[in-house]
């Protein structure tokens, strides 16, 4: 509501500015109060067609053509400079008012026509080598720019540019985490379309250009913090997509659980996966660090996650034994999918060199201690690699994973409740759809809660057996947007919505394109991967 305000009262001060400007110029200073009327009249001022100003209806194209009409008008009344230029963009009424208010700022007439006649002439002269008439133009060029104007036009241009490709178009991503080995591997750089699933428009106003969220992961310092303002910020907003969300599909999303973090130099905590860990330490009996302090993040400023949507709105989805079931039947698993396996030699020492040289991660190791004190390694290999790996003969043995119950750690964390769920025996649960409604009980409040508080914005109480949603008495509750289920493929190395739960709709992103770079393990010292190069994202 407080956006919405600022641009009522921006256009008000927008369209008042514009009138002593608009009688300066001979038109009718009340036109520029006139919705659709002043944007005509503007464009005729400029030098720019009538038609012109229907741009200005269009989302995302109109932030550029309302920034080069309000430097056009500028410029009509001789105001040339860079920072009247700047001031235009940044806010135009108070430049407008600035000269309205000067009794010797005069309408010149429309500066694209001038530029146009000017540089007409000037090639006119230059072919006929009229040396005298270059001198004189060149002598009154106002639209002739020093080095350096350019040269901090020309870069201002190209951060605009490159941000608004990467705000609204494609940007880049790189894969930070093993969890979607072996389909998409760690030091893989993305492109991810922001248009497939329909556009989303910054909720965040005011942000540092081409940087997510923080300009660095560091705990402390000058650096370490974020890189935008939380207000003003804007409501959501989608424009239409391309295509749906189909099951099976790569996302890049916005992380669901991210909105309070933790920053430690190693990686970013959501404030339960920090509980998690800290109860670990408490297990092991190890000494606690000291608690960094909390990082509060809008939606669109959460951390990226990459993950395969398997199911989608209005599925029924549940695991037994590592395979995803989707309304009753069996899912399509990925071609890499990857399990954990405990590998041992009967005749000697595991060959590592042979798994790596199958494409086994030796990074992405599992470390496992047994009761009785023994540490496993357990690596990740998908149906290929387990095949190959018994192909080295019968002293080869492989023993699969097997995940026991960590009571509170999977979805819905409800210890009480759901406390027997692993990740490899799950479910059944409801992808929630938009317009869905269910019914409020205690053994399906822990699915729905945060949905209801978070993601939708409702207060809700629980009084006496009895749920109030924003004070309202209610069994029920209709879903107010749809809802994904993403996991990573290497199924026993992935905190995914096994872990956090539902992704809604408007924390999606995008859709992977291709793979444009990719380096071994994230490290160009350890070689570029060449054969992964222009591979299309959704087919490995």
């Amino acid at each position: 509501m407080e956006v919405l305000i600022f641009l009522i009262v921006l256009y008000l001060l927008l369209s008042l500015s514009m009138v002593k400007l608009f009688e300066k110029a001979g038109v009718p200073g009340w036109k520029a109060l006139v919705p659709g009327l002043a944007a005509v009249e503007w464009c005729k001022l400029v030098g720019r067609k009538p038609a012109y100003a229907a741009w200005l209806l269009f989302p995302i194209v109109n932030i550029f053509i309302y920034a080069g009409l309000c430097i056009d008008l500028a410029r009509s009344f001789g105001r040339h400079s860079f920072w009247e230029a700047a001031l235009a963009v940044v806010y135009a009424p108070i430049l407008y008012y600035l000269i309205g208010r000067d009794n010797k700022a005069k309408y010149n007439g429309p500066i694209l026509e001038q530029e146009r006649e000017f540089h007409r002439q000037y090639a006119e002269a230059k072919a006929k080598d009229d040396k005298a008439a270059l001198r004189r133009l060149e002598a009154n060029n106002v639209f002739k720019k020093s080095p350096l104007r350019e040269w901090v036009e020309a870069i201002i241009f190209a951060v605009f540019a490159a941000a608004f490709i990467r705000m609204f178009l494609i940007e880049a991503f790189v894969i930070p985490t093993s969890s979607m080995e072996g389909s998409l591997k760690v030091g893989d750089y993305l492109f991810v379309s922001k248009a497939h699933y329909g556009i989303r428009t910054p909720m965040t106003v005011l942000q540092f250009p081409l940087i997510h969220n923080r300009f660095s992961q560091q705990s402390n310092g000058l650096l370490a913090r974020e890189s935008y303002l939380r207000e003003p910020s804007l409501p959501y907003f989608r424009l239409p997509a391309l295509e749906a969300i189909d099951r099976n599909e790569p996302v890049v999303f916005n992380f669901p659980a991210g909105d309070s973090v933790i920053i430690t130099p190693g990686r970013t905590y959501d404030v339960y996966q920090w509980r998690r860990e800290m109860d670990m330490l408490r297990r092991l009996n190890r000494p606690l660090p000291p608690m960094p302090p909390v990082v509060v993040r809008p939606i669109d400023k959460k951390d990226h996650y990459i993950k395969r949507c398997v199911a989608v709105a209005g599925d029924s989805l549940r695991i037994r034994d590592g395979q995803v079931y989707i309304n009753g039947q069996p899912a399509k698993n990925p071609q890499h999918m990857q399990f954990a396996y405990y590998i041992r030699s009967e005749s000697g020492m595991l060959n590592l060199r042979k798994l790596e040289e199958i494409g086994v991660s030796l990074n992405d190791a599992i470390p496992v201690e047994l009761p009785n004190g023994e540490l496993r390694r357990y690596y990740n290999l998908d149906a290929e690699q387990v095949a190959k790996v018994k192909s080295w003969g019968p002293g080869i043995v492989l023993e699969r994973f097997e995940p026991g119950a960590r009571p509170g750690y999977v979805f819905p964390n409800d210890a009480a409740q759901y406390g027997h769920w692993t990740v490899d025996n799950f479910g059944p649960i409801f992808i929630p759809k938009k317009g869905a409604t269910v019914e409020l009980t205690p053994a399906s409040l822990p699915f729905y809660e945060r949905i209801i508080r978070v993601y939708e914005g409702h207060q809700l109480e629980v009084r006496n057996g009895k749920y109030l949603i924003d004070g309202q008495e209610t069994s029920t509750y209709t879903f107010q947007q749809n809802y994904y289920w993403m996991m990573g493929d290497n199924r026993h190395n992935s905190e995914d919505s096994r872990i956090w739960g539902y992704v809604p709709e408007d924390h999606v992103v995008g859709k992977p394109l291709f793979i444009f770079f990719s380096t071994k393990n994230a490290n160009l010292r350890e070689g570029i991967r060449w054969n992964r190069l222009f591979r299309s994202a959704n087919q490995m």
